[in-house]
């Protein structure tokens, strides 16, 4: 009987065993889809999907491990420790807190996990996919998408998207290396505070060396050590997404411009600086900030191992002018010329400069209006002179012979050269600057151009000097230093000046003129002072090793301001008041060609030079200076190029003028 008894126990608890694995399986048969399965661990249960039947694993079900604080690592296969804990409460506050794990997680199909999944998280993929699915929804949840993928673009085209040179299956960085997956904030929150402040860490995970040089420097003591989350950061120098190599064009002038997001100021000065003119055009040849400063060594000029220190800026300025001397060190990097209390020297020539130019053409375009209208009201009621196209001159006045023909073509195009190419350093900041430095091929072959058309410049002026001379002393027995062919200005002229402001207004008849007018000596005589002042700024600038064996270093800073200064005067003045003196007057526009035929209409020289008109006659010597009508061929080969020169002067003044009042204040 007892042996009955336990034989029939034992079957009673194999049949409970047996049944206990039966029913729950045959529950899980006819469970729908849908439902619930076994449940694993905890009780929790999970879901599947029913439009694509995957198993829908609950947040819940991995924080079970994940959010372990007692277990917060476990051991890979080969023996290496790996951290697996995940904050439970930062996910939830994340951009990403109503994600489900498995929506980054995407190869995890099944928890506990059988095998050591592989970290698979495609970050670009979803928030592409995701915006092309919500971006047109009229609730804008998600706009901000819109800026997340003008990101990713421009992390597809950074260094950190490329392949790693040693394991071309992987990228140098991916946004969960940067980025901390599970605590990513929206602007303005803790986490976003909190990241920046250990943007440097994360950075130097790769770039150690970085990290410890940034680590001695003003920005990373105030960062790491000081806790200040407005000093710079990686970020703020090499940018978020679009991280470019730093042997780079692109990465140094991106760097360079994110200086001046803090340091508005010095960038300023500095894109006043020829350094910082070819900067803004786009090239590194010149003299960056971190040329300077150092890169991740920024220190202030009182830090005796900072590169701007005293003992240690020669060196620095050597690393580009080899040449440089002790006098190099005056030179003013950010020297400001609106600042006179730091650089009254400095100040004082922009006033003088300033206070030229305004005063050349603030009189010089008064009389250009009150001239056009006097010639206006006069052609009106039909006096003046006035070419009768019909019955042109068959005798003309030969006022130049061709050897001041071929000096004034040269001359022109190498003064619209000077231009063209000066300005386009001066107006950096246009675009049309740009372009034009382009098309001539960078700004080293701007500079050679420039400087080619600066010598032929002074070339020309000095070989015109040679022959005056020659002139002069050819005929010094008869030679008259004020006389009516003299170009020295007279007490004759200023009478002139005055009686032509009468006849403007109407208070006088036009005055008489010898065989040069008082603007005609002007635009003579200012070329000598431009000579002067451009010529000896440009070799200051174009020599700086050897100019600063004389001149101190805060030379440079003069030079570079009055070059510009007087350049911009003399592209203004030749563009507008002479093109409108010799050209765009009633009597004489469209054109006038004499300067490349040489010659005049007789009557046309009676009206203009009605004294030294009078005198030839009186003297018997008008005929030697007559002469035929120049050919057909001439006068359309002396037209087209007078045409050329009025166009690209007109366009070098328009550009001239957009540059100024585009310029930053």
């Amino acid at each position: 009987m007892p042996r009955r008894m336990a034989t029939a126990g034992v079957v009673c608890l194999l049949a409970t065993l047996l049944g206990a694995m039966i029913v729950p399986a045959a529950l899980a048969t006819t469970q729908p889809l849908g439902g619930t399965t076994e449940p694993d661990e905890g009780l929790m249960i999970d879901n599947f999907d029913p439009e694509t039947g995957k198993r829908i694993i609950p947040n819940e079900r991995c924080l079970t491990c994940h959010g372990d604080e007692q277990q917060k690592t476990d051991v890979r296969d080969d023996g290496s420790p790996v951290t697996i804990f995940v904050h439970s409460k930062q996910i939830e506050n994340s951009v990403h807190g109503s994600q489900q794990c498995t929506s980054c997680h995407v190869t995890i199909d099944r928890v506990p996990h059988r095998k050591a999944p592989a970290v698979v998280v495609g970050c670009v993929e979803c928030h592409r996919e995701t915006w092309e699915q919500h971006k047109d929804d009229p609730d804008g949840e998600y706009a901000r998408l819109a800026v997340v993928n003008e990101q990713i673009d421009s992390y597809m085209q950074s260094i950190h998207a490329q392949p790693n040179a040693l394991d071309q299956s992987h990228t140098n960085a991916t946004c969960y290396d940067c980025h901390d997956g599970h605590n990513v904030g929206e602007l303005g929150s803790i986490q976003r505070s909190e990241f920046r402040l250990k943007n440097p860490q994360v950075c130097g995970r790769c770039h150690e060396e970085a990290l410890d040089e940034y680590r001695t420097s003003d920005h990373g003591k105030a960062v790491l050590e000081e806790g200040d989350s407005e000093a710079a950061v990686c970020s703020d120098c090499h940018s978020t997404h679009e991280i470019a190599p730093t042997e780079t064009d692109k990465a140094q002038l991106a760097i360079t411009q994110h200086c001046g997001d803090c340091h508005q100021e010095a960038q300023r000065t500095y894109f006043d600086s020829y350094h910082g003119q070819v900067h803004r055009l786009g090239y590194t040849e010149a003299a960056k900030c971190h040329d300077c400063h150092g890169g991740h060594l920024v220190k202030s000029e009182d830090d005796p191992t900072s590169e701007i220190h005293a003992n240690n800026r020669l060196e620095n300025c050597r690393n580009c002018h080899e040449n440089a001397n002790k006098n190099f060190l005056s030179f003013w990097p950010h020297g400001d010329a609106n600042d006179p209390e730091n650089y009254p020297d400095l100040w004082a020539f922009k006033v003088f400069m300033e206070t030229l130019i305004f005063a050349v053409m603030g009189f010089f375009w008064i009389h250009v209006l009150l001239w056009l209208y006097r010639e206006v009201m006069d052609r009106r009621q039909g006096k003046g002179f006035n070419e009768d196209l019909s019955k042109p001159d068959l005798v003309y006045y030969r006022r130049f012979p061709a050897v001041w023909r071929w000096i004034h073509f040269l001359f022109a195009v190498a003064t619209m050269t000077l231009i063209l190419t000066g300005t386009t350093l001066l107006f950096s900041h246009t675009a049309w600057a740009k372009a034009v430095v382009d098309f001539l091929g960078g700004i080293r072959m701007e500079a050679i151009i420039h400087r080619t058309a600066a010598v032929i410049w002074l070339s020309i002026f000095i070989l015109h000097l040679v022959l005056a001379i020659r002139n002069i002393r050819r005929n010094r027995a008869t030679f008259e230093w004020f006389g009516s062919t003299s170009l020295l200005p007279n007490w004759k002229d200023l009478q002139d000046l005055k009686d032509m402001f009468k006849w403007f207004l109407g208070f006088g008849p036009r005055p008489q003129f010898n065989h040069w007018t008082y603007w005609q000596k002007f635009d003579y005589w200012a070329p000598f002072w431009g000579a002067m002042v451009i010529g000896l700024s440009g070799l200051v600038l174009f020599m700086p090793g050897i100019t600063s064996l004389v001149l101190p270093g805060w030379s440079f800073n003069i030079a570079n301001l009055v070059h510009a200064e007087e350049a911009l005067l003399a592209a203004i003045f030749l563009n507008s008041v002479h093109f409108f003196n010799v050209h765009f007057r009633p009597e004489r526009f469209p054109m006038s060609t004499a300067i490349f035929t040489g010659v005049i209409p007789i009557d046309e020289f009676k009206h203009d030079h009605r004294l030294e008109y009078d005198r030839l006659v009186e003297n018997g010597e008008l005929e030697k200076h007559l002469v035929q009508r120049p050919s057909r061929r001439a006068s359309l080969a002396a037209s087209f190029i007078t045409t050329v020169l009025i166009m690209a002067g007109l366009a070098l003044l328009t550009l001239v003028l957009i540059g100024l009042v585009t310029a930053p204040s």
